[in-house]
């Protein structure tokens, strides 16, 4: 019984690339490609693919999370597997949470992609056991919620501004900034700038 796939990745070459190695397998029929969230959706609504193949990061417009959220939500429901180079906690969990069936590394092996796919179309989670067990620790250990404002502030401090170069940029005033400051620091249990740097980013909160 053949599988039919749709390919989402904002990279022309990548999308030749796993198109050539899906033509490949007999059990996978490619049916379409998207570059964009907005364009999978569209397409996923007309050829109504067993299983998306799906980038997290495309450019402009939804992400793969959004892009995610969306395509469980139609009638009939795509699987949608996530393919990406990016591993940070709060973006396999984002997914898996959006209703991604799994989530798998490009740096994977292409039999692993195609073995991906076939379980995904089967109502199967993929996910690799380092990544599963990390999804199971966020899920224990929810990431702390920041405020808008909060996640501003920390943008900011990033790109190394001082707490007068962050007032400016925000039109706040420096005790505001120490403020939100404090509040960072104890919700990500920090205790220094460049913690909070470090963790925010390994965290995907900024």
């Amino acid at each position: 019984m053949t599988t039919t796939v749709l390919l989402v990745d904002d990279h022309p070459v990548v999308r030749s690339g796993l198109r050539a190695v899906l033509d490949a397998a007999e059990t996978l029929q490619v049916v379409g490609e998207a570059a964009t969230g907005e364009e999978a959706l569209a397409l996923a609504a007309h050829l109504r693919p067993d299983v998306v193949l799906c980038d997290l990061r495309l450019g402009n417009g939804i992400d793969g999370i959004q892009t995610t959220a969306a395509l469980r939500a139609l009638d009939p429901a795509p699987a949608v597997l996530i393919l990406t180079t990016f591993d940070r906690d709060a973006e396999i969990l984002g997914a898996i949470e959006a209703g991604a069936a799994g989530y798998l590394l490009k740096e994977v092996d292409p039999d692993v992609i195609i073995d991906g796919i076939q379980r995904a179309a089967a109502g199967d989670t993929v996910l690799a056991p380092d990544l599963a067990s990390r999804v199971l620790k966020g899920m224990r250990s929810p990431l702390p919620r920041l405020t808008d404002r909060e996640i501003d502030v920390l943008r900011l401090l990033a790109t190394g501004s001082a707490n007068k170069e962050i007032a400016r940029a925000l039109f706040v005033t420096e005790a505001t900034v120490k403020s939100h400051l404090v509040h960072v620091f104890t919700k990500l249990g920090v205790d220094s700038r460049s913690r909070a740097i470090h963790v925010a980013q390994e965290t995907g909160l900024i």
